[in-house]
């Protein structure tokens, strides 16, 4: 969030090959510094937060890479260049090779067992085979095991991509119309540049995408967060069957979005980005809706957390029915299904496996077909200037979505239930659907808005 707006600035004034370099190169450094995180004899918690820190503040190049897409293409070639970034890099999502820091950081600082969760991908199951012990190369002190081989991978590729950034990376621009600009950005000039277009950036139209890609990531990040605990209170899940199949979950979304951004380059030719991100916000909303709990079946009460906890604020009567009906577990098992002190598990209806499916299915059409519509408009409305700082700004209001929509729908979740969290959700997007519909006709291209172009 911090390190967007530098990177994209930096971007404005320099060849992108600085920022880039600098950016993967300070991500690089941060998977080295996590591979010897339990080297140090105390203090390794704090290596590690240092760790995590610097890959979060390289990862800012997004911006970049953005701004550096929009400069490069006209506006015909933007959407599918734009859905060709989104869907390599959900494939590097499916794929990895984020580490697996969750378990390390528990094994560092003697955690409870209640916060072991990790994410499901595809390298890191690969690496799981080499097990916690692994190899040792004694010489250079680096202990290769399921935990810190993603994190090399990782830094190998950065190195790679520095590689390939040096070597291969030719910047250039153009303007809207796909005519070759003049670029700060490269050194060498040529004879046949246009200057750039001049005009008014539209800053309403700015501002209200900024609060359209907030929102947007803000509910994806919020669903990613819910999941296990939910599928953990409504089918009685253990920890380990929910990472499992939440993961499988999780991965066979990132599929269906890397599809539905191949779709999405054909389609916005037909019907308009603006029309694209409208469907998705409405799709996302019937998700959500569909998650509403409904029905007179109820969720498996979690029994043992009785013999520890306080009672919850209900009704005495409403505890002895409830516990006359629900079964005795086996104490042998770690207790599972919705805890009895979050109080709404009594009285609220269970959301079906089916429900939940269809719901993640919906989601993961409307969130992919809405992230990459929000972040195209953007680019054109920004027209053909340098927009490195603009694109810092989004990315960091989207970082402060995947902030914040955790906190929100954990605390919410917790204490109201299911039927709150998710009406509120699909209040907030009847809310963005209306943001969209007041400012929908200024979402327009720079071009078009000055008359350079038809639209």
């Amino acid at each position: 969030m911090v390190a967007s707006p530098i990177f994209g600035l930096w971007s404005n004034y320099r060849p992108r090959k600085e920022p880039l370099t600098v950016s993967i190169f300070i991500s690089v450094a941060a998977n080295c510094l996590y591979a010897y995180v339990q080297v140090p004899a105390s203090h390794n918690k704090y290596y590690m937060l240092v760790a995590r820190g610097l890959v979060g503040f390289g990862a800012g190049n997004v911006a970049v890479i953005r701004s550096y897409i929009a400069g490069a293409t006209s506006l015909q070639e933007r959407t599918s260049s734009m859905a060709n970034t989104s869907a390599c890099q959900a494939l590097g999502f499916i794929l990895g090779p984020e580490p697996i820091f969750l378990p390390l950081l528990r094994c560092l600082m003697q955690m409870d067992d209640s916060i072991y969760y990790f994410q499901f991908y595809v390298f890191q199951t690969c690496f799981a085979l080499i097990g916690e012990k692994g190899v040792t190369w004694d010489t250079i002190k680096l202990q290769i095991n399921m935990y810190t081989a993603p994190v090399l991978l990782g830094a190998f590729l950065g190195i790679l991509n520095i590689i390939l950034i040096l070597t291969v990376l030719r910047e250039h621009r153009v303007d809207d119309s796909g005519r070759q600009c003049k670029n700060i950005n490269f050194e060498e000039a040529s004879t046949d540049e246009v200057q750039v277009p001049q005009g008014n950036i539209d800053q309403v139209a700015v501002v209200a995408t900024n609060v359209l890609f907030f929102v947007i990531l803000f509910i994806f990040a919020l669903f990613e967060t819910i999941v296990t605990p939910l599928t953990m209170d409504m089918y009685a899940w253990t920890r380990e069957q929910a990472v499992l199949y939440d993961g499988i979950i999780l991965a066979a979304l990132g599929v269906e979005a890397v599809i539905i951004f191949m779709g999405i380059k054909l389609l916005s030719k037909k019907v308009g980005e603006r029309a694209i991100l409208l469907g998705g916000l409405i799709v996302i909303w019937v998700g959500f809706f569909i998650l509403l709990p409904w029905g007179h079946q109820f969720p498996k009460i979690q029994w043992e957390d009785l013999h520890n906890n306080s009672i919850p604020n209900t009704t005495f009567g409403e505890i002895i029915i409830t516990l006359w009906k629900i079964p005795r577990e086996d104490h042998n098992e770690g207790p599972t299904g919705c805890p009895v002190e979050q109080a709404w598990c009594l009285y609220t209806p269970m959301i079906h496996l089916a429900q939940f499916l269809t719901s993640a299915v919906l989601i993961g059409i409307g969130y992919p077909s809405c992230n990459v519509m929000s972040y195209t408009l953007y680019s054109k409305i920004l027209g053909p200037k340098p927009q490195g700082m603009y694109m810092g700004w989004l990315t960091a209001s989207g970082s402060a979505a995947r902030i914040l929509g955790p906190v929100f729908i954990s605390q919410v979740y917790a204490a109201w239930g299911p039927r709150w969290a998710f009406s509120l959700v699909c209040g907030i997007v009847v809310l963005t659907i209306t943001l969209l519909g007041v400012v929908y006709r200024r979402l327009i291209a720079f071009s078009v808005r000055h008359g350079r172009i038809q639209e």
